[in-house]
């Protein structure tokens, strides 16, 4: 198959997360395409502008929550990515809950939480990226099946290019694939 060559821009997949921090006591979130597992030990990365208004909360508290949207909430997800936390109130958007191990608002609305402590970060041309130890996880119990998350369930929304996609049905599993090619 011939290949077409393509501007240096990321165009995924990437999972879109709403990141929550608190900011001078009060839950803020944005909207983030860019991270992910940034290591196999349980450590979330997220890069987010250093004008951010979430940026600041993380630098006051040294917390952050990943919160993995599904595709009903699309409409407040993106509405979140449009507008500053400096001059609209997003929490109002979402109930807020939190975990006794850290300082982050988590979305209730989310099927899939995860409450991080910053690590380490990284700036890297105007943005700063948050390196977060998980220290604590949660998932609606409708979104499990055999007592693992399953990832139709969960119906996550995905940025590819500049479009938002879904899933559609498990084609298999990582690790466990390509064992058959090992001869």
């Amino acid at each position: 198959m011939k290949k077409v060559k393509l501007d240096n821009q990321p165009v995924g997949p990437f999972p879109t997360m709403l990141v929550g921090a608190s900011i001078d006591g009060k839950a803020n979130y944005t909207t983030v395409g860019a991270g992910g597992c940034a290591c196999l030990a349980p450590v979330l990365c997220v890069s987010l502008k250093d004008t951010h208004h979430t940026t600041k909360g993380i630098l006051q508290t040294g917390y952050f929550s990943v919160n993995i949207p599904s595709v009903e909430l699309l409409e407040k997800t993106d509405y979140c990515g449009l507008v500053s936390g400096k001059n609209i109130d997003k929490s109002i958007l979402f109930t807020s809950f939190f975990s006794e191990e850290g300082n982050a608002p988590m979305i209730e609305e989310c099927p899939l939480n995860f409450l991080c402590k910053v690590c380490d970060k990284k700036g890297i041309r105007g943005f700063t990226m948050f390196f977060g130890e998980m220290i604590a996880a949660y998932i609606n119990e409708n979104c499990l099946s055999d007592g693992k998350p399953d990832p139709i369930k969960v119906d996550p929304i995905i940025m590819m290019g500049f479009s938002y996609c879904n899933m559609k049905e498990i084609i298999g599993h990582p690790f466990s694939e390509g064992k058959s090619l090992n001869g």
